[in-house]
């Protein structure tokens, strides 16, 4: 009966103040479209006066805007809406203001707060002695107090972590600014700052113009150093922030970070640019682009270039060994994919030799794969076009075309099969090619046609467990293809990198590129078993071999395919659950079982302790330029408390007697709803031409919806 009685207390005032705005000449037009809803516990009207009083959980509606109070009073001569108690108004916005007291327009706009306390969108909290509201979206406060942190349950009183205090605060919702006169800082309650005016987006703004926060720190190399950053917001799509940064012991450097955000694509770029102690101008850029011509059709870029091999580490732009740039247009239409593509390398190691780098121009491929036909085979035709152009060395231009059918059967007893044939063909032209049987560059031009069929063969056997199910699955591969097609009139460009491991055991062709060929006859075979829990776990194991009844001498010795039979290789996955993953892959001498190859992989624990182990120990092939190497890597992160997390992680290098250590880092944050402080401090012991071994210590702290502040020796 009493929400009856309730909701036609709504309507019935709801139609009489409706009636009442219309007769009111001194309201503005704009004020008189919207009636004012109430709706309370208790409401009475004196027609004389023309004021409408309500009691007991009073809700005031105009438009989109809703006003709570414990007792309100609206007189309809004034427009004025008086509340008291609890008092709290409902912005579209998502803000909320809530006051003990307020007298307000009808509309809500326009009025004066007492005791106020303003909660922003993101969660901030402002507070104040009282206010003036303009406009609906300008409000003036008094003795005000600003902070994002959350009280105290068991102290109330107690100072928030940090708050800003200040005679006056503005809240400009046009503008969508904050802004603070004769403002200082406390932390924990103990000014620390001030400053006679400062001022930040309110949370609904995403971007604006303006400096960020500075950075001061040390270096061994740099000296002092001091960062003061400025963000340029061209408009709603574009904006460009520059870094320039001073140092005691080199020129000054300005790095910019442009981005853009275009209808049909996007631009990013990051650049430098040094004036160093040499008097010498160094810099660099990595940018990338995407643009959408159609719904087919895309281009873009990759622009990766340094003036210098060092230069990007002794300044802290990155650590990169190959600095790769490209311009690309591809497009995709059903079963077909074509792609052109233009490369230039950069090496950045000390071994790289000047000129020696390729510039790629053009690179041209397409790729179809035919609708299924009526044995459920489908037809590919792969084809493309390269051109390798050096300042010094071989430059090669490559023709390539390969066309096939590929089709998967099952066998009667459940055994399932893929069979493949094709007809694959290059024409090489060389220039300055350096061959095998002769130390005098010459000019080349050869080409090959091979031929070739495959079949793999696979036999799964399940077995249901209740919790879990296993599957034992013998594997087999069967490749034919002509002897030989590797001359050294053919350059090796593309297929420098083999490494024999269980991704490619099973694969007709072992090679990465197209430059070389494994002919003859061969098989592949192993066994695959796993079992796969209920709940989600899982644990697999491969193993597999190959074998050649000729050898081939393509294959570098070392690489484990050098003889007959192939080296052997294993991997063992092991997840039971969402806190542990256990990767093992190793490669095992085909006549001692010496390892050649062992890579580990853990991530155990759950996130309040965490612990990530990594192993690889690699013995590279003889021809591969590069030495055995053995690393170890650790890491631990462990969630100390609800605000305290730590980490510490180490790479070191197990072939190197005086240590071998290779980086080392700890870091310590502390994280609450408002301040976010970290002290890292990391080494690291490689030394490169001017880059020597450093220390750094950084301490960030960040006020949340501020902006942080950070320093950092290093």
């Amino acid at each position: 009966m009493a929400a009856f009685l309730q909701t036609a207390l709504c309507l019935i005032v709801g139609l009489v103040m409706s009636a009442a705005a219309v007769a009111q000449t001194p309201t503005p037009a704009s004020q008189q479209a919207l009636p004012i809803l109430f709706s309370a516990d208790e409401l009475t009207q004196d027609r004389e006066l023309d004021v409408v009083t309500a009691r007991g959980n009073v809700e005031a509606t105009y438009g989109d805007r809703t006003l709570l109070a414990d007792s309100l009073t609206y007189n309809q001569r004034t427009n004025i809406l008086a509340a008291s108690g609890n008092v709290s108004i409902l912005e579209p916005t998502g803000e909320v203001l809530f006051a003990s007291h307020i007298e307000i327009s009808g509309d809500m706009r326009e009025g004066i707060v007492e005791e106020l306390r303003f909660l922003l969108s993101d969660g901030a909290r402002i507070a104040a002695a009282g206010g003036r509201r303009t406009n609906g979206d300008f409000l003036d406060m008094r003795q005000a107090v600003y902070s994002p942190c959350d009280l105290c349950p068991e102290n109330p009183t107690r100072p928030p972590l940090w708050q800003v205090k200040a005679v006056r605060i503005v809240h400009d919702g046009r503008q969508k600014n904050i802004e603070y006169t004769d403002a200082w800082l406390e932390i924990a309650g103990i000014p620390v700052a001030y400053t006679p005016y400062f001022s930040h987006p309110d949370p609904t703004v995403k971007r604006r113009s303006g400096f960020l926060a500075p950075s001061i720190g040390s270096s061994s190399q740099l000296g002092t150093t001091l960062e003061v950053p400025y963000f340029w917001a061209i408009d709603d799509s574009r904006d460009i922030t520059f870094r320039p940064m001073y140092a005691s012991e080199e020129g000054p450097v300005l790095a910019t970070e442009y981005r853009d955000r275009l209808e049909a694509g996007r631009i990013d770029l990051v650049s430098s640019l040094a004036y160093d102690s040499s008097d010498a101008i160094r810099g660099h850029v990595l940018g990338k682009g995407r643009f959408d011509i159609d719904d087919t059709w895309r281009w873009g870029f990759d622009a990766e270039r340094a003036t210098d091999d060092t230069y990007m580490r002794r300044f802290g732009f990155g650590s990169k060994s190959t600095l790769s740039s490209r311009a690309f247009a591809e497009g995709f239409r059903q079963r077909n994919y074509v792609a052109a593509n233009a490369y230039a390398f950069q090496g950045l190691r000390a071994a790289n030799a000047s000129g020696t780098a390729p510039y790629v121009l053009p690179m041209v491929d397409y790729n179809h794969v035919g609708e299924p036909d009526r044995f459920g085979g489908r037809a590919e035709l792969d084809a493309g076009v390269l051109a390798l152009t050096r300042p010094e060395g071989t430059d090669t231009r490559r023709l390539a075309m390969r066309g096939g059918w590929r089709a998967p059967f099952e066998g009667p007893i459940g055994d399932l099969f893929r069979f493949s044939v094709g007809l694959r063909g290059e024409a090489y032209q060389t220039d300055d090619l350096v061959r095998s049987s002769s130390q005098t560059p010459s000019n080349e031009f050869d080409g090959r046609v091979i031929p070739g069929a495959s079949l793999d063969w696979r036999l799964p056997f399940v077995r249901d467990g209740g919790s879990f199910y296993q599957v034992v699955e013998p594997i087999g591969l069967v490749a034919v293809s002509p002897y030989g097609g590797n001359p050294d009139t053919i350059p090796n460009e593309d297929s420098l990198d083999f490494e024999l491991d269980e991704t490619n055991v099973f694969r007709p062709n072992r090679f990465t590129g197209l430059d070389r060929v494994e002919g003859g006859p061969r098989l592949g075979y192993g066994m695959r078993w796993a079992a796969i829990g209920n709940g989600g776990g899982s644990t697999s194991a491969l193993i597999g071999q190959s074998f050649r009844p000729k050898t081939d001498d393509t294959f570098a010795q070392r690489t484990g395919m050098e003889d007959n039979f192939s080296d052997i290789v294993g991997r063992v996955i092991v997840s039971p659950d969402p806190n542990l993953d256990f990767l093992y892959r190793a490669r095992w001498d085909k006549d001692n079982f010496a390892i050649r190859r062992n890579e580990i992989r853990m991530h155990a624990g759950p996130p309040v302790l965490r612990v990530d182990i990594g192993y690889a120990f690699f013995g590279f092939p003889m021809e591969s330029g590069f030495a055995p190497r053995e690393e170890a890597q650790t890491s631990v992160a462990a969630q100390l408390t609800r605000y305290w997390a730590f980490r510490a992680s180490a790479i070191r290098d197990l072939n190197d007697d005086s240590g071998g250590m290779r980086a080392a880092t700890l870091d310590l944050t502390y994280e609450d709803e408002c301040f976010i402080i970290s002290i890292i401090g990391a080494r690291t012991f490689y030394t490169d031409r001017e880059i020597q071994p450093a220390d750094t210590i950084f301490l960030r702290f960040t006020f949340k919806t501020l902006g942080d502040f950070q320093t950092s020796v290093l």
